[in-house]
């Protein structure tokens, strides 16, 4: 398979740790073409890297991420490259640097890879997210289906321009 796989990740137990998810959830009633597969992955970072050995040319990675901002500010950052961790997935957990490494192990590569992140608010247990990141979940939907339609923002030289490390 080829195409563009956007994974959504998250804790939906831990507030606004599930913002990964809640956006996936969005993209689910918009249209997309066909070769996108869109997928709620929540902590199950073992079957994303057995999903990325499919053969994706692209990976969208939607997630809260602390950048030291407003709650609810949405980032957009392109590794420039993947740094191995040393770790493996934890069945109760998303480490994205763990399951690339884990993905490594298992025979694969990892691909050009974006992530919408999200600022969270919090990360205490509960249901929901807060208000600050739930009115945020709109414009990352559009942000994704923007990098969906824009293959050129998978290349080094976006990397580059847009200072991702």
């Amino acid at each position: 398979m080829s195409g563009t796989l956007v994974a959504g990740i998250g804790n939906i137990f831990l507030s606004d740790d599930a913002f990964g998810c809640e956006v996936v959830r969005r993209l689910a009633g918009q249209p997309v073409p066909d070769d996108v597969k869109v997928v709620d992955f929540g902590i199950r970072g073992i079957h994303l890297a057995y999903e990325l050995l499919e053969g994706y040319d692209r990976l969208i990675l939607i997630d809260a991420i602390a950048r030291d901002s407003q709650p609810g500010t949405i980032h957009v950052l392109q590794p420039s490259s993947i740094a191995r961790s040393g770790r493996l997935p934890d069945a109760h957990s998303m480490e994205p640097l763990a399951v690339f490494d884990y993905l490594a192990s298992i025979g694969g590569e990892p691909v050009p890879t974006v992530i919408v992140g999200c600022q969270p608010e919090t990360l205490e247990e509960g249901m929901g997210l807060s208000p600050s990141v739930e009115a945020a979940v709109d414009e990352a939907v559009g942000v994704v289906l923007a990098l969906i339609a824009d293959r050129a923002a998978f290349t080094p030289a976006a990397a580059a321009a847009s200072g991702a490390a």
